[in-house]
């Protein structure tokens, strides 16, 4: 059906097509409606009454939600809810919707809902002429060649016009004008494009550009219009060639000028225009020197320095350089660059002899190096001044041609400054002048100027009394300034004596440390200080010493012990009784302690102590008077008789102490307390006996388990490399230090103290001392003999002077005297110059008159000496010439000096023979080779002056006059060799200490060498000839220099001489010509003009002079000459002329040697191979393989394919067939879509293609060669479509939620599927994944419903995921997923249920009330409401008590609390019923029943039933009779416990009993027995104490005390049940503790002793405890020097034993078992050997020592003795 309504202004034609459509599970109808209108209608224009033409009803559009949906991303129209109808929502632009497309249409979706309705609307939109054409590029700009032919076709391409039809583009105008016409094309698509056509040619000199107009025109009404402006460029021919501005460009460049710095810029100029105007700048003939130091910029022809310039190097360069256009034409043009000298080099210094170290005492004018410098610069820059830096005593002079000496300027003392950083500044004279630094690191050695010094001058030491033997007690410290040996102080004491004993048998000291030791132990009360002179003595030569006294205070120390005066002593060791009266009050003096200490000072301070009393309360003790009081009045319970112990301690550290026991007796008279000092109590007797014994033997315990740990640790000491204590102990019985000389000991000391005794009852000692020692001086001197001969002193004569030829450092500089007690040296030194001023300081020089010189003053201070008259060496080879210095004082003062003058020979003597003829007789047949006769000639002069010439060499010498010098005497002369190249290794170049005027026979003293920088040369150091030592290379060392000299060094030394030698090398012809390039190509277009000059490049050969290079020659041809120019510098060069015009096409290239010549004999040449290759000129355009190529491709191609090449040839050649190709009209989303490879017209895609975008591209393609010929073709590429895009699914309408009661066929969803590909890849079939309850089913075209296929249960499945999957049919097919997720709400359909079907709860009595005691859970499996669950207990009573007394529930949480505490002895268990009730309408319920137990605990502790107890809270006493036997029942204990089961088990047990071995008792009965027979020894009374504990956790307990008394009746226990005696309790306790400690002492005895067993198995293989004893106490060294044994131990083992008696002391040598060397070899601290003579070896046995000690002093001696006397 087609409905037309007239709207003013414009019509709408509608068409309504409907189509029922019924359905079993959706009542939605389809229909399709059409409407058609106009483009770009007014936003609220009426398309149509859309619900009329539906058939639908006004009144039910809002209920039915009527709505317009598009797939469009804008929406383009809207329908009225009211009255139905559509209207234009948004601007419809056909262009934009549809594109070129002739037949847009808009598609629409109605949906209505209840019932759900779909309908399709079609609205198609009709073009109006509303664009008017447009071009790509508004501006055409086109580039021809001035010579492009008429006739030639220029692409134009085409305009634009989104309209379609007859509105769209129709035609193309052209501009009018002369040159060009325009030829319209229609391809086969039917678009229209321009073509632009050269009519005639084109002048480019008449007219350079040209403008023209192209118009688009459409077919519209009205007509619309679009132009675009045509510029065209005339382009010129390349038909002139570049030119120089200057033919030669010279600069003058300073050296060192910074890289990229500019030399200068060649320019040349071109007539013509564009690329052939273009020029490029290269160097055409350049050295490889040059092409290294400068660049050329292409473009603008600046030349810069690449590298930094060098002079030194090359002073100018010469180059040559091409200019060359676009077209191939070149010119040329040269270059000169003159390098101008800058200071850049710093001076150079050598050090050629260095004196190091010089003495202190060295005298000014000393000279201390010879230092060579050289400037690598030239004039100015290359003079150099040397100075030295900072103010030192030294100076540099100068000695000859860049020589200079460093000499000494004043005085040197190295301990002011051991070195010296001598800095030698050689400065040149430049602007800004360079300098260069060298720094010679001088060290001063040292002589013997300062005596030590020590760090005090004086010293005093505190020693406390009691110090060790041999201990260090101080030490003091000198130091000298001087160095080594010089500083090498030794330390001694001077002799003296201390209370009429040697010092020496008090204190020593150590030689080298200056530690001073304690000889023996010092007592405080013998006598408190004493001095001492302490020498220390420097190792110099002679020795310097000084001294210090060192005073020696003796520190008092508490080593006296309190000696009790009162009371004395009884018999017995103990105080005798004090008698106190009975009636004394409190404060009564009942006795007083008298004590004194030996000690001083804090150490005799005394305390009184009272320790112990039989009643403390008793009695006091003055705690500084020692008055002994009573403390209160004597009461009738009191004790009659007392022992007091008391303490008399003193204030030492540690304190010692004493102790004195009392005996007191309370008493009115002596008859009263005789019965008591008489009377001792057995039974308090057996107790002190008991405690005496259990003290005894824990004090016995104490001492074995301290001695076993002291061994511990002695053993651990002998481990020690270097034990400190018991060193007689420790496994090495020698010192392990290096061997060395000793230091003096002559003062009779030794660095450690050594204590020999031997026991008075040793009567054959075995023992031989050595009869002969040797021993040392201070130097380390070893002097044999017997120890009673004397030194006798060594008797020098004074006056003598030394003499020593030698000169400077080498000759006498000092006196040295050896050491002795009598003589010393005095050494006085001379003077060269005169320290005086005026005409004192004048000096006069002569020499004595007989002599063939004299002296010639030519500077101040120097003097020359020259020759007086001719010199004969045949005569006179030597003068010694004195030279006398006088100055002008009164009295006037000389000193004289003497010159060793030796006369050199010169050939003129000729040799004569001995006789005038010999007569000589020869046997035949003599053999060949064999001497005949031997003839003798003698000469008078020195050596043969005849030379083997073996190649002519050429010899200058140049004598110098003889420089005299008061400070300096060095010679300089200069020698001049000249020599040719090339020499062979080996060669003599000249007899170089000949020409010097050496002698040959000093050669080697004088160390004749030669020295520079590369060793060409070298010297034999026998007779002095010269020889070539390496290749000699001219051309190598000196380059281009005409003249070339080698500089070599020659320097003599005692004394010191300096000489210069040149030897000057010749050239000689040993190189050929040779170019830098062998292979020269060079470029010449066809179009160049005969007379043209092409520079070729020059010869290089590396001779000078006539050896170099002189002419060049070229090959014969018919197109070129040559030409040879000459630059001012001399050199020669050649250029190629062009006789005649070339022919490209006749011959491309041609081929020329040409050939360089020099003048040496032979001639030697050198060849280059020319190459010319004719270029082309641009007259071929280039040419397309096709004029359209059209190519078909698949959407989605990778990016990257191939799409297709074009191709263009060019007959040209070069540059001109060089072809470029570039999109020339093409749209812009072509271009990002597509990419041309310029080079090879490759054209691929950049970015993926999309059918659904564009289907068609047209490309324009121009190809231009390097000339600027063009020409274009078209290319067409046509899109297919593949499967790329997936299904898209829309949700039109979804619930999201439904009830789970919902019936079958209930909607869920509508949903639109839509494919953007076309054919089979765009139709879509959608279906639902996995087994759900729910369908998918078609509604109409490309709608789909998703509805309920079964019922729904919320509790099986509360969500679900519904996954539509929509595929296309294309090939693959793709597919996309949608998912939905949809809820199903709940409705009560379950009732809580409990977890369990019943419950039990158990609950521990004694609950805490309101704790939670159990919980029961009810779930429900409905939701929110539904499934909220409340819990209730149902009424009941327990034991007539309403339930709810007894507990509750939460009604949220169900959990259940006790309102009280349960008890389970009340009641054991119960049960209650629990609801659980949801809230559902109506709700839901459900009943469980929860049985409660009550658990039992341990909360009642056992009752015991029997035995009562009295009133004292204590069980009556039970009596046992004494004849009761074992296992007899005592008595039993009876207890019951409330609690049940584990918690009421009993057990009984015995906790304390007087006797506990006596009883026993019944684990679970309580019965208690006898354990044995009484007997005669136990108590009669005895206490038990019993415990009944329970089983519980934790458990409960109670216990009882029984009191048992053992007697056979009533009478006879009752005086023990009341007496209770404290006495024996306070015994038991003490004996308690006693026997504790003695277990606890004995235990850690034991494990120590496990321990230290232990540890020597672990550590040793052999057990090393009591070394001493091993049968191998000696060392096993072979034979050898013994190590220095610098702590005072022998070499072999030895023990300090005592004997029996304590008063005496002595030494036990143990027995060796090996014979020991007849001289025995000791040394003291410093390592100084002692040998003595020695006839018998050492016997064990023991020798009587001539001074005998306290045994107290030496208390580890004494132990050790005793462990020996035992063994």
């Amino acid at each position: 059906m087609e409905i037309k309504r007239p709207e003013p202004g414009r019509t709408v034609t509608r068409q309504v097509l409907l189509f029922p459509l019924f359905s079993l599970f959706c009542q939605a109808v389809s229909e399709q409606i059409r409407f058609s209108i106009p483009e770009e209608m007014a936003k609220g224009s009426l398309v149509g009454n859309l619900a009329k033409d539906l058939g639908l009803s006004v009144r039910e559009l809002s209920n039915r939600k009527f709505r317009v949906v598009s797939a469009d991303k804008k929406q383009y129209f809207s329908v009225n809810g009211e009255n139905g109808n559509l209207y234009v929502n948004d601007r419809i632009d056909r262009e934009e919707i549809c594109g070129t497309s002739q037949h847009c249409v808009i598609n629409l979706e109605t949906v209505l809902e209840h019932p759900l309705n779909v309908f399709h609307i079609n609205v198609a939109v009709q073009d109006i002429n509303d664009n008017a054409p447009r071009f790509l590029k508004d501006n055409i700009e086109l580039e021809m060649v001035e010579s492009t032919l008429p006739g030639a076709h220029f692409l134009l391409g085409n305009a634009e016009d989104p309209d379609v039809g007859m509105n769209s583009l129709q035609s193309y105008q052209l501009s009018p004008n002369q040159d060009f016409i325009l030829e319209v094309k229609e391809s086969q698509d039917g678009n229209k494009y321009a073509d632009l056509v050269l009519q005639k040619p084109l002048d480019r000199e008449r007219k350079r550009s040209l403008h023209l107009i192209l118009t688009a025109v459409d077919g519209g009404e009205p007509q619309r219009t679009g132009t675009a402006q045509i510029w065209i460029n005339v382009t010129d021919a390349n038909d002139n060639p570049p030119i120089f501005t200057q033919e030669l460009y010279k600069v003058s460049l300073r050296e060192n000028a910074p890289m990229g710095s500019l030399v200068l810029q060649v320019k040349a100029n071109d007539n013509d225009e564009g690329s052939n105007a273009q020029i490029s700048y290269v160097f055409s003939n350049i050295p490889e020197k040059a092409r290294q130091k400068f660049s050329l910029d292409p473009e603008t022809g600046k030349i810069t320095v690449k590298e930094p310039l060098d002079l030194e190097e090359s002073r100018d360069y010469h180059m040559a350089v091409e200019a060359k256009d676009g077209g191939g034409l070149v010119t040329h043009c040269k270059v000169e660059i003159e390098v101008i000298d800058e200071n850049d080099n710093a001076p150079e210094m050598t050090l050629t002899s260095v004196s190091n170290p010089i003495p202190e005492d060295s005298l000014p004018g000393t000279v201390i190096a010879l230092i060579n410098v050289k400037d690598k610069d030239s004039e100015d820059n290359g003079k150099v001044s040397c100075h030295l830096q900072d103010d030192l005593p030294f100076k540099i002079i100068s000695s000859s041609n860049n020589y200079y000496k460093i000499i000494t300027d004043s005085t040197l003392d190295r301990e002011r400054t051991p070195e010296y950083n001598i800095t030698i500044t050689a400065t040149d004279k430049g602007s800004p002048p360079l300098s260069t630094q060298k720094t010679i690191l001088l060290q001063i050695s040292d002589i013997n100027d300062n005596a030590p010094i020590f760090e005090k001058p004086s010293y005093t030491a505190y020693v406390p009394e009691n110090n060790p033997s041999g201990a260090s007690i101080f030490s003091v410290k000198a130091s000298d300034r001087d160095l080594d040996r010089n500083a090498r102080v030794t330390y001694s004491i001077l002799s003296s004596n201390l209370e009429k004993l040697p010092l020496s048998s008090y204190s020593s000291i150590n030689a080298q440390t200056g530690a001073i030791y304690a000889q023996r132990s010092f007592d405080y009360e013998q006598f408190r200080e004493f001095e001492m002179q302490v020498k220390a003595q420097d190792g110099g030569s002679p020795p310097l010493s000084s001294n210090v006294t060192v005073r020696v205070f003796i520190l008092d120390r508490n080593d006296n012990a309190p000696r009790i005066l009162y009371p004395s002593l009884g018999a017995d060791g103990f105080a005798l009784f004090e008698m106190v009266p009975r009636s004394a009050e409190a404060g009564y003096l009942v006795t007083k302690v008298v004590t004194v200490d030996a000690d001083s000072g804090h150490n005799a301070w005394l305390s009184y102590h009272l320790l112990q009393a039989t009643d403390p309360t008793l009695f006091s003790m003055g705690l500084h008077t020692g008055e002994v009081r009573t403390a209160r009045a004597f009461a009738d319970r009191d004790a009659v008789k007392h022992r007091l112990v008391t303490l008399v301690k003193d204030n030492g550290q540690p304190p010692l102490s004493t102790t004195v026991i009392f005996n007191l007796v309370f008493a009115e008279n002596f008859q009263e307390a005789l019965p008591e000092m008489s009377d001792q109590s057995g039974d308090s007797a057996s107790q002190s006996d008991l405690q005496f014994y259990l003290v005894l033997a824990l004090a016995l315990i104490s001492f074995l388990f301290l001695l076993t740990v002291t061994l511990v640790i002695v053993m651990k000491l002998r481990k020690s490399r270097k034990p400190k204590l018991l060193q007689c102990f420790g496994p090495d019985s020698y010192s392990e230090a290096s061997h060395s000389f000793p230091l003096n000991y002559d003062d009779g000391t030794f660095p450690y103290s050594y204590q020999l005794c031997l026991s008075s009852d040793c009567k054959n000692p075995n023992v031989q001392i050595a009869d002969n020692i040797m021993c040392s001086d201070s130097s380390g001197m070893l002097f044999p003999g017997n120890i009673s001969s004397g030194l006798h002193a060594e008797k020098e004569t004074a006056g003598e002077e030394a003499q020593d030829p030698d000169l400077g450092i080498n000759s006498l500089q000092s006196y040295h005297l050896s050491s002795n007690s009598h003589f010393s040296l005095d050494v006085k030194t001379g003077s060269d110059g005169d320290l005086h001023s005026g005409e004192n300081g004048e000096v006069t020089c002569s020499v004595p008159s007989n002599l063939p010189f004299e002296l010639k003053k030519p500077l101040d201070n120097y003097y020359s000496l020259v020759t007086d008259r001719a010199l004969n060496r045949e005569q006179v080879a030597a003068y010694n010439i004195t030279v006398t210095a006088t100055d002008n004082g009164t009295p006037p003062l000389s000193t004289a000096t003497t010159i060793q003058l030796q006369i050199l020979d010169t050939n003129d003597n000729t040799p004569p023979f001995n006789k005038t003829s010999y007569n000589a007789y020869i046997t035949e047949n003599n053999p060949r080779g064999a001497s005949v006769f031997s003839l003798t000639a003698h000469d008078y002069d020195m050596e043969d002056k005849r030379r083997e010439p073996s190649r002519a060499v050429t010899r200058q010498v140049l004598l110098f006059p003889f420089l005299l010098s008061l400070f300096c005497r060095a010679v300089s002369e200069q020698i001049r060799y000249s020599i040719p190249e090339e020499m062979a290794k080996g060669s003599l170049v000249g007899n170089l200490a000949k020409d010097l005027g050496l002698d040959v026979r000093e050669l080697q003293q004088r160390k004749l060498r030669v020295s520079s920088e590369k060793q060409y040369f070298s010297v034999n150091g026998e007779h002095g000839n010269l020889y070539v030592n390496g290749r000699i290379d001219r051309e190598e060392i000196c380059g281009e220099t005409p003249l070339c000299v080698l500089t070599l060094e020659t320097v003599v030394e005692n004394p010191l001489n300096v000489f210069h030698v040149n030897v000057a090398i010749q050239d000689i012809n040993d190189n050929a010509p040779r170019f830098i390039k062998s292979n020269v190509g060079l470029e010449i277009n066809e179009l160049a003009l005969p007379g043209t000059r092409f520079p070729l490049p020059r010869a290089q050969d590396p001779d000078t002079g006539i050896n170099s290079v002189q002419n060049y020659q070229l090959s014969k041809n018919p197109h070129f000459t040559l030409a040879v120019k000459e630059s001012p510098d001399g050199n020669k060069y050649p250029e190629l002329v062009l006789e005649k015009s070339l022919d490209r096409e006749k011959q491309g290239s041609h081929h020329l040697i040409l050939t360089a010549v020099d003048g040496g004999d032979p001639v030697k040449s050198g060849r280059a191979q020319i190459r010319v290759n004719v270029t082309d000129a641009n007259d071929n355009p280039p040419v397309f393989t096709e004029e359209i190529y059209k190519v078909s491709l698949r959407e989605n191609l990778p990016q990257g394919s191939l799409v297709l090449q074009v191709k263009a040839t060019d007959k040209d050649e070069g540059l001109h067939a060089q072809i470029t190709y570039s999109f020339s009209n093409a749209k812009q989303d072509a271009r990002t879509v597509f990419h041309l490879n310029p080079e090879n017209g490759i054209i691929t895609n950049t970015e993926y293609l999309d059918f659904e975008e564009t289907n068609t591209y047209m490309l324009e393609v121009e190809a231009r060669d390097g000339g600027g010929q063009t020409a274009h073709c078209k290319i067409q590429i046509e899109i297919f479509d593949e499967n790329d895009n997936a299904p898209e699914v829309t949700f039109t309408s979804v619930s999201s939620q439904v009830p789970e009661d919902s019936v079958c066929g209930t909607v869920i969803a509508l949903i639109k599927a839509h494919d953007r590909d076309t054919g089979e890849n765009g139709q879509v079939t959608c279906y639902i994944l996995k087994s759900l309850p729910f369908i998918i089913v078609s509604s109409s075209r490309n709608y789909y419903k998703i509805v309920t296929e079964s019922s729904l249960d919320r509790e099986r499945t509360p969500e679900y995921n519904i996954t539509i999957t929509a595929t296309d049919n294309g090939s693959p097919p793709l597919s996309t997923q949608k998912t939905i997720l949809l809820q199903i709400s709940d409705i009560n359909d379950n009732a809580p249920v409990f977890e369990k079907p019943s419950y039990t709860a158990y609950v521990p009595e004694n609950n805490p009330s309101g704790a939670s005691i159990f919980s029961v859970k009810a779930s429900d499996r409905d939701l929110d409401r539904n499934a909220r669950v409340i819990y209730s207990i149902l009424s009941s009573s327990i034991e007539e008590v309403p339930l709810s007394s007894y507990i509750s529930i939460n009604s949220q949480t169900g959990a259940i609390y006790a309102q009280r505490s349960f008890d389970y002895e009340e009641f054991r268990e119960f049960e209650m019923q629990v609801k659980a009730q949801d809230g559902g309408s109506p709700p839901l319920s459900s009943n469980v029943t929860v049985r409660v137990f009550i658990l039992d605990q341990n909360d009642n502790a056992p009752r015991i039933l029997y035995p009562s107890l009295g009133a004292d809270g204590f069980a009556l006493f039970e009596m046992v009779p004494r004849s009761a036997e074992a296992g007899y029942l005592v008595t039993k204990v009876v207890a019951v416990d409330a609690d049940s089961g584990h918690n009421a088990w009993l057990s009984y047990h015995l906790l304390q009993a007087t006797e506990p071995t006596l009883f026993s008792m019944g684990l679970h009965t309580g019965e208690i027995r006898t354990a044995r027979d009484y007997a005669d020894r136990d108590a009669v009374k005895h206490r038990l104490v019993t415990l009944v504990k329970d089983n519980g956790q934790p458990p409960l307990s109670a216990s009882v005390t029984l009191n048992l008394v053992f007697a056979e009746n009533f009478q006879e226990a009752r005086p023990e049940m009341s007496d209770q005696s404290g006495d024996s309790a306070s015994q038991s306790d003490l004996q308690f503790y006693l026997v504790l400690a003695l277990a606890l002492i004995s235990f850690l005895f034991l494990l120590t002793v496990t321990l230290a067993i232990v540890m020597k198995l672990r550590t040793s293989r052999k057990p090393k405890l009591l070394q001493c004893f091993d049968p191998e106490p000696y060392s096993k060294t072979g034979s050898m020097f013994p190590p220095n044994y610098e702590d005072g131990t022998l070499p072999y083992s030895y023990q300090l034993c005592l004997s029996s008696d304590a008063r005496k002391n002595d030494f036990t040598f143990l027995k060796s078992n090996v014979q020991m060397d007849g001289n025995i070899m000791c040394n003291d601290n410093s390592g100084t050997v002692f040998i003595g003579n020695g006839t018998r070896s050492l016997h064990g046995g023991t020798e009587t020592a001539g001074e005998v000690h306290d045994s107290e002093s030496y208390p580890h001696f004494k132990d050790k003795a005793h462990q020996y006397g035992d063994e």
